[in-house]
């Protein structure tokens, strides 16, 4: 048998997705705790981010998880982008649930039965033969497409992985850039809280604020049956939630662009959603010259969305970037989030901005290193600042898995490398906890979290090996 037929004849799914331990170290190894995570949270097709909590498929949790999986199984990680990008738009939008229909309708709000993807979002192109929800999630996509190709490049050119993928996230990034540049400038805008990913950070609680929440007795919440109620968002925030998905839907998932108000009254600009969008057209580039295409016209892109972001969302005295809040006021929203760290990632960043956010993420509002274990998603002297509540405070593994790598990308390899050892320790000591208190570690919301596991995964084989790690240390 040749080399491409025993690639491609390897089987689809595993008895188990990581190679059996051996030896004294083995029920100790951090690899099988985490792929045993990933394990049990694999349907045969994509991976849930937590069995009770959220039971169906996720949009930027199935990017971040395909890139842990590449370490174990490389087929099952291309097979998890796969089944994502296979629920897409025909108008380019990736939509952020992808709906297991074995679910009950009940076990998750908003349900497929509240978004009618294939009814109300007919004139946009939502596939017909799975539901999902219209809203969409920031696009890290093409990042973990090109991280999983790398993984193994036989078996994804045996498959023609990104030949088949390519397409479809070139249609993802032109929604993005064509559709919701809502205001006229050449950035992104979310239209939902819940597409930025940071559902409930205080970012949003001025521009929600113009919403009038849907009654109370309209919806039934599914997550407070598996979250402290003072750990996650309060009814009202949800209420505004449940207001802004149903306008969107009533109006046919209708975007507009150019500074126009068809998308509704909430129309942000957020630095980390153009922050991944702007790595992911880096990676869209590597992509295109694997297959044989020029990739200079997406680097072009990437680095005149930099310089926009900077013009746009830059805010120098407080050394970190800011969302926009476009109906109101077209002005930046004053509070410090995580989210204002995350185009660290970007290489073409001045210098002067990369060390000050370096500095922004060691001083008093951040202090990672000192009073913070992992970087908090909000300001830890800001008013709304709750250690506990949902994106309000807590620290998160997926935006210290990106500030990782932003750090050791612009060289800064002491502190790379100490947040690398903070995500592995508290990853492992708490279950793979869905987020922690940033001061003690101790962990909030779901354990057995997917993407925590995918992320320590992908930071635990990035380690130098022991070896190697003694040469670093022994160096001047």
């Amino acid at each position: 048998m040749d080399r491409t037929a025993q690639l491609t004849a390897r089987p689809a799914q595993h008895e188990i997705a990581y190679d059996p331990p051996t030896g004294p170290q083995a029920t100790a190894s951090l690899h099988v705790r985490a792929a045993e995570v990933l394990e049990a949270n694999w349907t045969g097709t994509s991976t849930v981010p937590s069995r009770n909590l959220y039971p169906h498929q996720w949009s930027w949790d199935s990017a971040f998880i395909a890139i842990g999986l590449r370490h174990i199984s490389p087929l099952r990680a291309q097979t998890e982008l796969e089944t994502l990008l296979a629920a897409q738009w025909a108008d380019g939008r990736l939509p952020h649930i992808v709906f297991n229909p074995s679910v009950p309708l009940d076990a998750y709000f908003p349900s497929p039965d509240f978004w009618r993807s294939s009814t109300a979002g007919r004139a946009a192109g939502a596939p017909r033969t799975v539901q999902t929800s219209g809203i969409v999630q920031p696009p890290v996509h093409a990042l973990a497409a090109w991280l999983v190709h790398r993984a193994d490049p036989g078996l994804s050119r045996a498959r023609g992985f990104l030949a088949r993928l390519h397409p479809r996230l070139a249609a993802w990034h032109r929604y993005l850039l064509h559709r919701r540049d809502l205001g006229g400038a050449g950035l992104v805008s979310v239209v939902h809280p819940w597409e930025q990913g940071m559902d409930n950070s205080p970012c949003w609680d001025a521009p929600l604020a113009r919403i009038t929440p849907a009654p109370a007795r309209s919806f039934r919440r599914a997550d407070l049956d598996h979250g402290a109620p003072e750990d996650r968002p309060t009814d009202l925030d949800y209420g505004r939630y449940v207001r802004l998905a149903a306008d969107y839907r009533d109006g046919g998932y209708r975007d507009g662009a150019g500074g126009g108000h068809a998308a509704g009254e909430f129309a942000v600009e957020d630095p980390a959603f153009n922050a991944l969008l702007i790595a992911s057209e880096y990676a869209l580039a590597r992509i295109a010259e694997e297959l044989g295409a020029a990739g200079s016209a997406r680097r072009e892109r990437a680095e005149r969305l930099t310089a926009t972001l900077t013009e746009r969302l830059w805010d120098a005295e407080a050394g970190l970037f800011r969302c926009r809040d476009l109906r109101g006021g077209d002005t930046l929203v004053p509070e410090r989030s995580v989210s204002g760290l995350i185009p660290l990632l970007l290489p073409a960043l001045p210098r002067d901005i990369v060390a000050a956010l370096v500095r922004t993420l060691g001083g008093p509002h951040f202090s990672l290193g000192d009073r913070a274990r992992l970087v908090p998603s909000y300001d830890l002297l800001g008013e709304a600042f709750d250690p506990h509540r949902y994106w309000r405070g807590p620290a998160w593994f997926n935006t210290s898995w990106l500030l990782e790598r932003g750090l050791r990308a612009h060289g800064e390899g002491e502190r790379a490398d100490a947040l690398r050892e903070a995500v592995l320790d508290l990853a492992d000591a708490t279950g793979f906890a869905e987020y922690v208190d940033p001061y003690t570690g101790a962990a909030c919301g779901a354990t057995g979290f997917s993407w925590t596991a995918a992320l320590a995964l992908d930071l635990h084989h990035r380690r130098p090996a022991p070896r190697e790690r003694q040469e670093l240390d022994k160096s001047p």
